[in-house]
């Protein structure tokens, strides 16, 4: 008998357990849409479109776009098969879903009639296509084609263009009407805006409250000839960090700016920029725009000019091994809270010949006074400035060590100013190598005060090492030998 009932009792257990995947309830994620659903392009293959869950017709292709985006649940993806979609409107992903393509040479986005990317929501995803913007309206004209205005947003692999009718190709904005939360954690990797007539990636802010834009991140992307199809406006930047956002924990490695019509990495004056860093970054033959053929004037936005590979006054921004090459006016501008280290700039002001109301410079501090340290130049190297190597004035608490100075064609026959432009240069650790026959003074220092310089200039000038004036000024650490010994 006992034997019998544990015989029934183990059927039943078996029993139960056959029929438990029967009658077990679907969960939510497993009776909602497909995690991924696929959209073809009207011009896509015929195997693409028989494999597709939404085909477009090459007419406002944003409408099956954004079905199948509507259409996914939490974390879900639409991928967009090969070819072009045409977008006569806007595409607004979901929180939490990706929108990807098939690479930025294979799967292609045009926009029209004010279409664009709105990254509204946070933890969206786009990755692996090309996007073109034109004839924006008025009303949407300081948006970008990819106009990003939430948090925890990822932009890989994503390449682009667009005319003059709007802002940029790339925007991070925070505004308070579409995301009151602080705007943060955004990452563009393998991104890239080229031969456009606006500017590549922007940061800016609207209204008063919670400007501060924190831990954006920048890994392999280019800005290249912004500004040559035309101009948006005077001041088009490849990389704009820090227009009317204030800027904190910025993280740039790995980006090149190249030909842009003012400067290539950016941030304006007035905005609160703090840790920040560039590394390894690469800016060339920047400053396309014409220098200006008149006096500056603070009210004559026209005599106004960047001209820069990296622009960044008053900002706490650290350059570690970025490079500066054939741009216009200055190659590094880095004042109050700068720190470079181990950085290079090459051929500053080649291609510009009337330097009668722009003066270039290699490295240019001024004024650069209101921190301490104001300013630090640490292994950084100036070759073959057309103007002044190293141009540091209106400045106090400066620590320059192992500064190599090469052969730079100066201005009025100097070829590093320390001081010698107002008269001000103070507190200060000078550690200098120049070498060069196109100047007759290497170092000119004027009027500094409690300055301490070190290091050697080669040269048969009799004035290559120029003090003029000052308090306190130690030389007895540096020493002149001819350029033939």
């Amino acid at each position: 008998m006992t034997d019998r009932q544990n015989i029934l009792r183990l059927a039943a257990v078996l029993l139960a357990c056959c029929l438990i995947p029967a009658f077990s309830p679907v969960s939510a994620a497993e009776s909602a849409s497909p995690a991924t659903l696929t959209v073809a392009a009207n011009d896509s293959t015929e195997l693409s479109k028989n494999q597709a869950d939404y085909v477009c017709d090459g007419v406002d292709d944003q409408a099956e776009i954004q079905a199948a985006l509507a259409a996914l649940p939490d974390g879900g993806t639409v991928v967009l098969t090969e070819g072009t979609f045409n977008c006569a409107g806007v595409l607004a992903p979901a929180a939490g879903t990706t929108l990807s393509g098939q690479g930025p040479d294979a799967t292609f986005l045009e926009f029209t009639n004010d279409g664009r990317i709105n990254v509204d929501q946070e933890n969206i995803t786009l990755d692996g296509f090309h996007i073109e913007g034109t004839g924006y309206s008025s009303g949407v004209k300081w948006l970008g084609v990819m106009t990003i205005r939430a948090s925890h947003a990822k932009i890989h692999n994503v390449e682009g263009t667009a005319d003059t009718s709007i802002q940029a190709v790339f925007l991070l904005i925070h505004d308070p009407a579409v995301y009151a939360p602080t705007l943060q954690d955004v990452e563009f990797v393998n991104c890239k805006a080229v031969d456009t007539g606006t500017y590549g990636f922007i940061h800016n802010a609207w209204g008063s409250s919670n400007k501060v834009i924190k831990d954006v991140r920048y890994d392999n992307c280019q800005a290249i000839n912004c500004g040559s199809k035309g101009a948006f406006n005077p001041w088009i930047t490849g990389f704009d960090f820090a227009e009317l956002n204030d800027m904190e924990g910025l993280r740039v490695t790995n980006c090149l700016a190249e030909g842009n019509l003012e400067s290539g990495f950016h941030f304006e004056f007035d905005p609160k920029v703090t840790d920040a860093v560039l590394e390894n970054c690469t800016s060339i033959n920047n400053g396309q725009k014409p220098y200006p053929t008149v006096p500056y004037k603070q009210s004559d936005m026209s005599t106004h000019y960047f001209g820069c590979g990296y622009y960044a006054p008053n900002c706490d921004v650290t350059f570690k091994n970025c490079t500066a090459e054939g741009n216009s006016l200055y190659g590094f501008y880095a004042t109050n809270g700068g720190k470079l280290y181990d950085c290079v700039d090459k051929d500053t002001g080649a291609g510009k010949t009337d330097y009668t109301y722009r003066k270039p410079a290699g490295y240019y501090s001024i004024p650069s006074r209101s921190t301490d340290p104001a300013l630090v130049l640490e292994n950084c190297t100036s070759i073959d400035s057309h103007g002044y190597g190293l141009q540091v004035d209106l400045a106090s608490n400066i620590q320059i060590k192992n500064f190599e100075l090469v052969n730079p064609v100066g201005i009025d026959g100097k070829g590093a100013s320390l001081g010698g432009t107002n008269g001000q240069f103070s507190n200060a650790e000078v550690d200098i190598h120049a070498s060069g026959d196109q100047v007759e003074t290497l170092v000119w220092a004027k009027n500094n005060q409690n300055v301490q310089y070190t290091g050697e200039i080669t040269s048969d000038s009799e004035k290559a090492f120029l003090v003029e004036g000052g308090q306190n000024v130690q030389t007895a650490g540096i020493t002149v030998a001819s350029a033939g010994e």
